[in-house]
């Protein structure tokens, strides 16, 4: 089929965006109506909250909303909200949660909490002299024009920590940088960045216009190329960790704590080293973290590239977590660069986030960014417990039956049967087939 393209798509009703889709790539099967109409909150006003989040939206895309307790951290017991559809998620973090509640849990420790943005420009002009005129005349007029801009922000405790000229002209011709960093507090801050951000761009051409040192030429030469935030916050960082004597290390696999934490490092080792292991071992991690970023109404691809850039900062993608075995001492951490906020966006709107912010009693942005790295660290205990235990499909498949057994159509009686069947057996998707043809054979 030939579609034509749309006019005026988004002006169209929530109806008619519908009636143009099913009739246009659906061929007017109402059965597609009917399937994003059974995802409309019966609130009609909790509904148009929604519709309002987003752009063109038609109906609500659930995930399931779950529950992991008996995460101890820094001395506080915590049920975490996580928002994810993978199996065993869930499962896998509050299980290592009980695994380390009676070994003093999770420390965390807020190493910083700078954010940065930057005004990309080009000038044909001699380093020397632009950052002579940066020093002397710009820094002090850039904080002076966004005074009003930060005024609240600085009353909470924040703002604009530092301004820096960055000379990139050994990468680029003529390439230039503002390079601010800032304290949002509470907040994730990236409008306020954005708005100090644009003003330095403004500021940046009106002050080198005046600038009597600057030739005509170098002036015309000016070009703010964009004022935009970084996702990459490695001075924004927090640290996680877990310890406890090799012989408290009780691992019900059947195999001893010392062969146990040998192999649990060597793990950890091999993530360091070898980046296509390191690829999956942090995918790992962010199963935790963006399950409550999400559920925390942050912005998972904003954690997930940071992440991701971090573990790649030494020229080498590597992994995000470590361990050490040092006199009889088990320890494993993570160092997570992550910008959060508890307040602005969707925390003071989504009824949801608003439910998980008060589960979590209500942190402040560091406390959340600790209770995120905890998430993460062990999501990932959780799944090198068992790669080198029992191996990851024991339990994953296991978490993953009833998605087969629901795509099969079985009945409530049935998937009893089945979690009875497999409860000494490992789950195999050929398994649970032939198992299934059986049973309705008889």
């Amino acid at each position: 089929m030939n579609h034509q393209p749309v006019e005026g798509f988004s002006k169209l009703t929530k109806q008619g965006k519908i009636d143009w889709l099913v009739n246009e790539y659906l061929e007017g099967n109402k059965d597609y109506q009917n399937i994003l109409n059974q995802y409309w909150n019966e609130n009609t006003e909790l509904q148009k909250l929604h519709d309002e989040f987003s752009e063109n939206t038609i109906s609500n895309f659930y995930m399931p909303y779950g529950i992991a307790p008996n995460f101890l951290i820094d001395g506080k017991l915590l049920a975490l909200p996580m928002a994810v559809e993978e199996s065993s998620v869930v499962a896998a973090a509050s299980k290592a949660a009980k695994f380390w509640i009676d070994k003093g849990g999770f420390k965390t420790t807020i190493i910083n909490t700078k954010k940065l943005g930057h005004t990309h420009f080009i000038i044909e002009v001699e380093s020397h002299k632009l950052q002579h005129f940066f020093n002397f005349k710009l820094k002090k007029k850039l904080f002076e024009a966004t005074e009003s801009i930060t005024a609240n922000m600085r009353n909470r405790g924040g703002g604009i920590l530092e301004i820096k000229l960055v000379d990139k002209t050994a990468e680029m011709p003529n390439y230039y940088q503002l390079k601010a960093s800032f304290d949002t507090v509470d907040s994730m801050g990236a409008n306020f960045i954005n708005s100090c951000l644009e003003q330095f761009g403004k500021t940046l051409k009106e002050e080198i216009s005046l600038e009597e040192d600057f030739t005509k030429e170098e002036k015309d030469s000016l070009q703010v190329v964009m004022n935009i935030l970084s996702n990459f916050t490695p001075d924004c960082i927090v640290r996680a960790e877990v310890s406890c004597k090799i012989e408290d290390l009780k691992d019900d696999s059947g195999i001893s704590n010392e062969e146990f934490a040998r192999k649990f490092k060597q793990a950890v080792t091999i993530a360091e080293i070898e980046p296509f292991r390191a690829t999956t071992h942090n995918k790992g991690i962010m199963n935790g973290v963006d399950a409550v970023v999400i559920a925390t109404g942050n912005d998972f691809r904003a954690t997930e590239a940071c992440a991701h850039a971090y573990a790649a900062r030494d020229g080498k993608y590597s992994s995000l977590t470590h361990c050490t075995i040092d006199n009889g001492i088990f320890r494993f951490w993570i160092d997570l660069p992550i910008s959060v906020g508890v307040v602005g966006g969707l925390t003071n709107l989504h009824p949801l986030v608003k439910f998980s912010l008060a589960l979590l009693g209500k942190p402040s942005a560091q406390e959340l960014m600790s209770i995120l790295a905890v998430s993460g660290l062990a999501q990932n205990f959780g799944a090198l417990r068992s790669l080198v235990t029992t191996g990851i499909q024991k339990g994953h498949m296991k978490m993953h039956l009833f998605n087969i057994l629901n795509q099969m159509g079985a009945t409530e009686a049935e998937k009893q049967h089945f979690v009875t069947y497999f409860k000494d057996k490992t789950v195999t998707h050929h398994e649970v087939i032939d198992e299934f043809n059986r049973l309705r054979a008889q």
